[in-house]
Order: C-alpha cells, then structure tokens, then sequence
C-alpha cells in the first residue's frame, strides 16, 4: 500500500499535470470506487463543471479540491492516476475517468478494486469518514518530540502497531516504520510506555527523516507504485531493515531477522533493537508529590 512519501509524490505530481483544469465529466466503469454519494450518477453529476484548484494530502488520503466540493481519495493497495489524451485506449482495469475540457483525461485504475473516493461540500470532510478521526501529520511542523511522547508515551501498545495506527500518527506503513524503528534502535515489541524520554526522542527524529528522505527520493516502488507519470520511486535502494532479511546489519554486521507482528512482516536487527520490558511504576508518594510541586 502507498505510504505517506508515495502519497506526498503522487499529489505533487497530480498538482503539475490536472491543476486548473475543469472537469466536461466524469465515467465511472467501476461503482464500488465511490463510496459517497452512494448513486454514481450523483457523483458524476456533482463533478460536472468543476475545475480542480488544487491537490493536497492528508496521511495517506489525496485532496482534490474544487470550487466548492473535495474530492478525497485513497488508493489503497495498487490504486494509481494517469494523464491521458482521450483519444488513448483505456487500460484494463481503468475505473474512473475525470475527462477534461482541454481533451486531457485523469484516469483512475485499480488492479484490486480497492481504491475508494468520497465527495464532500468544501470544508466538511473533515466532520466525516474517512478523515474525521486521522491523528497527528509527521511532517507537519507542529509535529514535535514531545507532541509524539505526550501521545503515546503512557501507552502499553507494541510500538511497531501503535505507528500503525492512522488515528495516532498518519501516513506510517510497514515500510517506513521498520525504517524508522531501526534507525531509533528501538524493537518494534517494545510496549511505548517502556521508552524512554531519549529514545522517544529518537524516534521522532528518526520518523521524520525517513519520511523527508522519501519523499525526496520520490517513494519507494516496493511493488507496482508509481507517480502520476509512471515513474518509479527510488528510496528502496536506500532501505536499511525492510525486505533485508539475513543480509547484515548496516551498523553491526548482524543479520537483519523477520517476524510476524500484528499480521504485518517485520524487519529488525536482533542486536541493535533490543527488546524493552514494561517495568512497573512506583506510585509517587506525599513527599515526592511535594517535591514535584
């Protein structure tokens, strides 16, 4: 599935083709794509006229933002956007097609059907699914060590699960988070709340640079992923832990181990990221409540 930098890309590269474009209307080939409205004709009827101001991201969701509507989008395992003449042939596969008054199309083609979008009056996608309830943007300035440690800090969640989860921090996959964990030297079993201050530090820096990196490198074509001019992503042929089982480890030449957690393929170094036990806390007493004070 597309991660954060794959996402950041795509929307980037969408921004330089179809912004300011408007849209003569729209085919959908596939109707379990768009989620709401629940009537396709309603969707295509919606999009009728629109010009695409601009494209932005929020976690792993595309923002198509119109006059007066948002489209958001996700692509799931293998959803992808093209440019098309519309004279081209349509791909198999193709689901969407946004068809332009310039000629041009924006083609939406899913292998595995995944792929949803929803529409929403300009400003209230963020009350309802499937936005409603994301949590804190990694690379976002307000996004800060301690905003990370007040978060998940008192946690007793494996750590490799809890940056998982899109409603705690946004945009991490199993890629970027075996990344980012390595670099940290934090196993992905050790519960949160068995971390310390530094390392949680760490961790933070650490998930902002391997997200930046990617992004600069244009993601990371793992599987079939690629911008919205077919170009592959390049930062795999930087990847430190994933997909690196028994080859040695950068820093100490141990051979990189894989384990199953939480459904997900896990890659780390046995002797770099050592696993931390939750110890058990003390209750403060009077005096030291005092002293605290």
């Amino acid at each position: 599935m597309p991660e954060l930098p794959e996402v950041e890309t795509v929307v980037r590269t969408l921004n330089k083709l179809v912004a300011g474009k408007i849209i003569h209307h729209v085919t959908v080939l596939l109707n379990r794509i768009v989620q709401l409205p629940a009537e396709p004709e309603q969707f295509c009827d919606a999009l009728r006229g629109q010009t695409i101001a601009s494209i932005e991201r929020r976690g792993k969701f595309i923002r198509f933002l119109l006059d007066d509507l948002t489209l958001v989008s996700h692509l799931r395992m293998e959803g992808r956007y093209g440019l098309h003449r519309s004279e081209e042939a349509v791909e198999k596969h193709t689901h969407v097609i946004f068809h332009f008054t310039d000629g041009t199309e924006l083609r939406y083609r899913d292998v595995r059907q995944f792929g949803t979008m929803h529409i929403f009056k300009a400003g209230t996608e963020w009350e309802l699914p499937p936005l409603h309830k994301l949590g804190l943007e990694p690379l976002d300035p307000t996004f800060t060590a301690a905003i990370l440690q007040a978060r998940i800090g008192s946690k007793p969640t494996k750590i490799k699960p809890l940056l998982l989860n899109q409603e705690v921090v946004v945009g991490l996959g199993n890629i970027y988070v075996d990344e980012a964990l390595f670099r940290a030297e934090i196993h992905p079993e050790s519960p949160a709340d068995s971390l310390s201050s530094k390392e949680l530090t760490r961790l933070h820096v650490s998930i902002v640079g391997v997200l930046q990196e990617a992004v600069d490198a244009g993601g990371s074509s793992i599987k079939s992923y690629v911008n919205g001019q077919g170009e592959m992503g390049m930062f795999q042929q930087q990847l430190l832990a994933y997909g690196r089982t028994g080859l040695p480890c950068t820093r100490c030449g141990e051979p990189i181990e894989k384990i199953r957690l939480s459904g997900r393929g896990t890659h780390f170094c046995p002797n770099c990221q050592k696993i931390k036990v939750r110890s058990e806390r003390k209750p403060k007493t009077v005096s030291s409540l005092v002293e605290l004070s």
